[in-house]
């Protein structure tokens, strides 16, 4: 270690951070200069840049995980997120645990990116689809510069290697709410999504600076805009399973602002996802989906200056300091702004097609499609921008939560689920009604089949009615993949003879039918909040729960006191269904205390407990009890929430494999 420690040394990572904000201002100027002049050697400078750039931002956290683990205290960001007594885990996943790290973190990561398309091959006669060089040398110079803004912003006011002096004996430690397997994974993943849309950003940029964004551009820039989507999709669902699983709160989603912050680039992406098929299929909408890849970046852009800038009130919020707000907003209106006053200027001249569309066709209901999620994503962002911009107005407190969401979103929902179960059935150019019908029977007749079990079975009509467009969603995919699958030749009909995209499409669509199940299964979840002493029995929906003992156990950096809960069929003297453990953590070292809830995952029913408090009373003899207040749930399909989005992004990796290269068939004899 102490040898790592000499050559990974906090000032070697400061200076590579330098090095890489060098590097990045020579990414965004030396390939411009050069496409300026025909066949210069500027150009393919890109590449070893952005290759150069990424390898000193890796050596930059090498320098900080080694002093984290070194216990080096003498660098403020080490002292506020690690101490001595903390899992090895933790003080590395803790150096992105505030702004900092969190910043250095949001930039290394655009370098990944960076590098990713840098790897790409050059076009070839055996792959002459592959991205241009000068292409790809003006969208890693785009790239570059949004790069150098924001490693000049880590150097001069977030720079992870400030000093503290004099040097504390032991730091503060990671917020106990963040020591979470979860949470260790969830920023890293949250972050590739947003920083991944940045490409899609530059590929509009760069199509709006050379007058050109055709079908060819689309296919090249469609791969980054799944990607960072996927990403983005995974962020978000392992974020609603923390909040479910740590915060003992028995919910998924708050309306908090930030998650909605993380909310409305997802919604614009899926937006751009689709709207990015009919530029490439149909050579339409091309003006559009420049606007959703430049909106969706700041987006991606806007939630991280809200983050940092206190003008929210979350508490996924890092401390408030307006000046790095300032700075944030500053970059979001260069990149951001700089991006819409430019499509303003060239998208008027870009060329457009003289070919039409009929609303009955797989391009109308793309466009429908993105209607609907583009208001969903102004509905979203209103109640997130309402309070603050009251506050700031008019000096008034207001608080925009579920009831306004769940008034406003979901009447935008239900019609988006209809038109997805039909979307993929629906031709492009023209549908017709006598070929369209057949192909929807099956799922009409599956749906309508399982109208009286959806509302003897969901607690509400809305419930039920939510329920059955998820089952024609998942029905209508699975039945467009029959289909196509019957329409191959008889000797091909097998399942991994379907285009991979057909795959990738039909999964995300029932990810997304799956999720929506979850949601409707959880609207009819069961509470009880009880105070227990060791004994004492509870009863919730035909279950027995009883609080059979509590005890103290000790971590790591922490003191603990568990409850056993045994839960029995039926009543008291039931067989034995499971047996929960949640406990109350107290962290001496920071003060404060987190829960950890125990949950039975079953597939249709998640059993959830949590322990709120544990208080001791004295009886008259002066001997001591323990009495507990827990909070029992029994949640309907509630794993089916996150089930769904895995299944979401799984899709969305199956297109970016490889696509199967198919042997020629050879007819006749070879002559010699």
């Amino acid at each position: 270690m102490a040898t790592l420690a000499t050559i990974f040394c906090p000032e070697g990572g400061h200076f590579a951070l330098a090095l890489a904000c060098v590097l990045a201002f020579m990414q965004a100027i030396l390939p411009l200069i050069g496409l300026r002049r025909a066949e210069s050697p500027l150009t393919a400078l890109a590449r070893p840049l952005a290759f150069s750039q990424c390898l000193a931002l890796l050596f930059t956290w090498a320098c900080l995980i080694i002093a984290s683990l070194g216990n080096d205290f003498s660098l403020k960001l080490i002292a506020e997120t690690s101490a001595i007594n903390k899992p090895w885990a933790y003080k590395i996943a803790g150096l992105w645990g505030n702004h900092e790290g969190s910043l250095l973190l949001w930039v290394t990561l655009l370098s990944l990116w960076c590098a990713g398309l840098a790897l790409l091959p050059a076009p070839t006669t055996a792959r002459p689809e592959a991205l241009p060089p000068r292409l790809r040398a003006r969208i890693l110079a785009l790239l570059g510069l949004v790069e150098a803004g924001f490693l000049l912003f880590c150097l001069t006011s977030s720079n992870p290697f400030l000093r503290l002096w004099p040097v504390p004996a032991d730091g503060m430690g990671m917020n106990p709410l963040l020591q979470d397997p979860g949470l260790a994974v969830h920023p890293p993943l949250l972050y590739s999504g947003y920083v991944g849309f940045a490409v899609p950003f530059a590929f509009a940029i760069s199509a709006l600076l050379e007058g050109k964004a055709d079908a060819l551009w689309a296919r090249y820039m469609r791969p980054w805009v799944i990607s960072a989507w996927a990403l983005l999709t995974l962020g978000i669902t392992l974020g609603s399973w923390w909040s479910y699983s740590v915060l003992g709160w028995g919910g998924y989603w708050f309306w908090d602002p930030v998650e909605n912050a993380a909310l409305i680039p997802w919604l614009t992406g899926t937006a751009l996802l689709h709207s990015i098929l009919v530029v490439e299929k149909r050579n339409l909408l091309q003006g559009w989906c420049l606007l959703l890849a430049i909106a969706t970046f700041a987006f991606s852009l806007s939630g991280t200056f809200l983050v940092r800038s206190g003008i929210l009130n979350s508490v996924h919020a890092f401390a408030n300091d307006p000046a790095r707000g300032l700075f944030i907003l500053g970059l979001l209106s260069l990149y951001g702004g700089g991006g819409l006053l430019l499509f303003a200027i060239r998208a008027p001249t870009l060329p457009s097609p003289q070919t039409g569309f009929s609303p009955l066709s797989r391009e109308g209901a793309l466009l429908l499609n993105n209607i609907l999620l583009c208001t969903l994503c102004a509905v979203v962002l209103t109640g997130t921008l309402y309070p603050p911009f009251m506050q700031l107005l008019f000096g008034r407190t207001l608080s925009v939560g579920k009831p306004f969401f769940d008034a406003t979103t979901i009447p935008l929902t239900l019609p988006l689920l209809a038109i997805m179960g039909v979307s993929m059935a629906l031709p492009w150019r023209q549908a017709r009604a006598n070929k369209l019908l057949p192909r929807l029977a099956p799922a009409l007749l599956v749906t309508a089949g399982n109208i009286l079990p959806a509302f003897w079975l969901f607690p509400t009509p809305l419930a039920a009615f939510a329920a059955l467009l998820a089952l024609w969603v998942i029905s209508a995919a699975l039945c467009d993949l029959i289909l196509r699958l019957r329409g191959l030749p008889a000797g091909d009909r097998q399942l991994h003879r379907l285009p991979r995209s057909l795959w990738a499409a039909s999964l995300a669509h029932i990810g997304v039918g799956v999720t929506i199940l979850g949601l409707c299964g959880m609207a009819g979840s069961q509470e009880r909040l009880i105070e227990a002493k060791p004994g004492t029995h509870a009863t919730l929906t035909g279950r027995d729960w009883e609080l059979t003992a509590l005890t103290a156990h000790h971590g790591p950096n922490y003191e603990a006191v568990k409850a056993h809960l045994t839960i029995r069929h039926h009543d008291a003297h039931g067989p034995i269904l499971a047996e929960l453990t949640p406990e109350i953590r107290l962290f001496p070292q920071q003060g404060q205390r987190t829960l950890h809830v125990a949950i039975l995952h079953r597939p249709l029913e998640d059993l959830y407990a949590a322990l709120g408090s544990v208080k001791e009373e004295h009886d008259p003899q002066g001997q001591s009890h323990y009495t507990a207040i827990l909070r029992l749930h029994e949640n309907p399909l509630a794993s089916w929430i996150w089930l769904g989005g895995i299944i979401m992004a799984l899709g969305s990796g199956l297109h970016l494999l490889p696509a199967r290269r198919r042997p020629l068939r050879m007819e006749g004899k070879v002559q010699a």
